[in-house]
């Protein structure tokens, strides 16, 4: 199996900390390798690590073709949703990649305007069609259940302190993605 992996996906996702890929080195040595590599044909889409720990100790791994990809924009959607779904990401990290998701999307958006001759219905149709597979209504009502129950767990002094009071330590999500705005 020929399995090719660029350099911009690898980098898409912040590396692991050196501690954090020794001890999957540690594990992958002691367990095997138990996920499987997501490929996109032979492009490694998801497993870089896995795969580099594998290939230096001869170890052998499964893959797993993800059919949904329709081009690299649906690779990098993938990507950022699988990452926001893990714990171990601070707030900053979720923010970045909550940023990323939103350019995709809007380019998206922005591609299916309707043209002239075209109806609102195409492009509602059209944009539904771009979305991604996994996109929806269930993952949109999720995040605001995640972020009604933080709203209802933040301690009342927190609650109660004006946003500008607010210092970076106890600041809420949606106050992070407004200040990484305001950085573009």
């Amino acid at each position: 199996m020929n399995i090719v992996v660029i350099e911009e996906l690898r980098a898409y996702i912040d590396p692991l900390t050196p501690e954090e890929h020794d001890a999957l080195e540690r594990s992958i040595l002691a367990e095997g390798c138990r996920d499987a590599l997501v490929l996109w044909g032979d492009v490694l889409v998801d497993g870089h690590n896995r795969y580099g720990i594998c290939m230096k100790h001869g170890l052998p791994f499964q893959t797993v073709q993800n059919p949904r990809f329709q081009s690299m924009e649906d690779v990098h959607l993938w990507m950022i949703d699988q990452h926001l779904g893990r714990r171990s990401i601070s707030d900053f990290q979720r923010g970045v990649l909550a940023l990323r998701k939103k350019e995709i999307l809007e380019s998206r958006h922005v591609a299916s305007a309707p043209q002239a001759g075209e109806s609102t219905d195409d492009v509602v149709a059209t944009a539904d069609a771009m979305q991604a597979p996994w996109e929806g209504e269930v993952i949109a009502k999720a995040a605001r259940q995640v972020r009604e129950s933080r709203a209802r767990t933040k301690p009342a002094s927190v609650a109660d302190t004006p946003a500008d009071e607010v210092s970076a330590e106890t600041e809420a999500p949606d106050q992070t993605i407004q200040r990484l705005q305001g950085l573009g």
